[in-house]
């Protein structure tokens, strides 16, 4: 690459983000094909399948197989119409919902949130923090978008990044599911806006907060009041904007 700067020309060799497409199959049938980085694509399809509401539970999930470096096959334990959720397009690094028939097909159920964690600005600080020291690829490119689920008291139960805002939440959720699901009790933070995708990844999950250093869509804040979850923005440098479920918020 040539870097400009001050009328100056330097030649200069960059790294950057990797995005490859991901063909999601189920049952041998191709529902969705992603646009991600490579790296804990197991994680990403089993938290694709169950935040999209394509598969209830890991229970369901019979087998994952990798059939090919772009190609991936989940094999259900129940019967399903795969067809029922094949994407009409495919879904960019930057684009959650992208395909979706229709808006209703968007809200898929949504789990009962806990009561807890009560959140206050030290504890939004220390999990933003650990967030941001958990980004190895984003330090090394700049083109990378992380998450991450920690527990109630701030600790990192995973962390994944990966060039689109939802694929980095499905890797994050994806692993969380192998040892507990519903998720429960913890906090969703994610690097960026909060998307309305992301919210109900969150929700579908169980993951009563979360947490975004950038700003929420409206449609983001509307179905985080109508399920009672904690979704706060701006959260940085002490400072945070709660836009719905304030009765966790501590003193």
């Amino acid at each position: 690459m040539i870097r400009l700067r001050g009328g100056d020309a330097e030649r200069l060799v960059d790294q950057v983000a990797v995005e490859e497409p991901l063909e999601i199959r189920l049952g041998g049938v191709p529902i969705a094909v992603v646009m991600r980085t490579p790296g804990a694509d197991l994680d990403l399809i089993r938290g694709f399948v169950l935040t999209e509401g394509i598969l209830l539970s890991p229970d369901e999930i019979a087998d994952v197989a990798e059939l090919d470096p772009h190609r991936w096959n989940v094999e259900p334990t129940v019967p399903i119409d795969a067809e029922r959720f094949r994407r009409t397009m495919f879904a960019s690094s930057s684009c959650g919902v992208c395909g979706k028939a229709s808006i209703d097909a968007v809200r898929v159920a949504a789990r009962s949130l806990p009561a807890g964690p009560v959140v206050d600005t030290g504890l939004v600080d220390r999990v933003m923090e650990r967030l941001a020291r958990a980004q190895p690829a984003f330090a090394t490119t700049g083109g990378l978008h992380a998450a991450g689920v920690f527990s109630p008291e701030g600790e990192p139960l995973v962390v994944r990044e990966d060039v689109g805002r939802h694929n980095a939440v499905d890797k994050a959720i994806g692993a969380v599911a192998v040892h507990r699901w519903p998720v429960g009790a913890s906090i969703l933070a994610v690097s960026g806006r909060l998307s309305f995708e992301i919210t109900q990844k969150a929700a579908v999950a169980g993951i009563p907060v979360v947490a975004g250093i950038s700003a929420p869509s409206s449609l983001a804040v509307d179905l985080a009041r109508d399920l009672g979850m904690t979704l706060v923005g701006f959260a940085r440098q002490g400072s945070m904007v709660v836009y719905a479920g304030e009765g966790r918020l501590g003193e």
